[in-house]
């Protein structure tokens, strides 16, 4: 398998606009973060997580023309779903499927009408939206995908199962049921705000506790950080063995006969 990070900041994005702190004015890349997504490939088959308002950047980035089987959400945040009507390339030729738990559907059928109507008009996405809930599973050529369900402060939202790598953006807390749903992933992928607490979100240290909850030498890579964690340089040596901060372009590839990720 292999996973590129998209993006891997929070919703104002770092930089932020008109921000002068060290990590908004720093000349290291891995400081410069797009809204969180990732793309998962496996094959011929591809599935991206999360489609923010930076998505059309991100695909030019790494010139991705490949078609996408499934687009994944994980809830309704602008910040996630902001770039929906800008997939309108990968519909060209087909309907492209769009997965969210209920409530997001009802969101996106209220703010997106135009892309989400049974008679459209030429030139807008054709999207084909499904409702997902905890434990549902989808199979996408060799990718099995698990919906899980986490709290975001006090919204319940989707996390991911891919094969054996979970992601679990925008996160404060598991749900209990959800938790037997992780057994034996090789890979976390979770949330880590900043030190300091928020509401909605887990810190880094939040992230770190939980991941070692689900196995001492779980390899795991922050997501969604603020301006607020740090210069990535310095903080990345602050971090635990096999605990990394993720940063926009990172690619990691998992053989099918290893459990070491390798990122490039």
């Amino acid at each position: 398998m292999k996973i590129t990070f998209l993006g891997t900041g929070t919703s104002i994005g770092v930089p932020q606009i008109g921000c002068r702190c060290e990590v908004c004015t720093s000349s290291d890349p891995r400081d410069n973060r797009m809204r969180a997504s990732a793309l998962f490939e496996e094959a011929d088959t591809r599935i991206l997580l999360d489609c923010g308002p930076d998505f059309r950047q991100q695909m030019l980035r790494i010139s991705m023309s490949a078609p996408l089987d499934a687009v994944l959400i994980t809830h309704e945040h602008y910040d996630h779903v902001g770039g929906i009507d800008d997939l309108r390339p990968f519909t060209f030729d087909r309907d492209l499927p769009l997965y969210a738990d209920d409530y997001a559907c009802r969101h996106l059928r209220q703010r997106l009408p135009y892309c989400l109507v049974r008679h459209s008009y030429p030139g807008i996405p054709k999207l084909d939206l499904h409702e997902l809930d905890e434990g549902d599973r989808l199979e996408f050529g060799p990718l099995t995908v698990t919906a899980l369900r986490v709290m975001h402060g006090e919204l319940p939202i989707l996390g991911y199962r891919i094969g054996d790598v979970a992601y679990l953006t925008d996160m404060t807390e598991l749900f209990p049921s959800s938790l037997p749903l992780l057994e034996g992933i090789k890979l976390l992928i979770v949330g880590a705000l900043r030190h300091t607490p928020h509401k909605t979100h887990q810190t880094v240290e939040h992230a770190i506790a939980f991941s070692r909850s689900l196995a001492p030498n779980l390899p795991t890579y922050l997501i969604h950080m603020s301006h607020q964690v740090g210069l990535h340089a310095e903080e990345e040596e602050k971090l635990p063995d096999g605990i990394h901060y993720a940063y926009d372009g990172l690619v990691l590839h998992l053989p099918s006969s290893s459990n070491n990720w390798q990122s490039v």
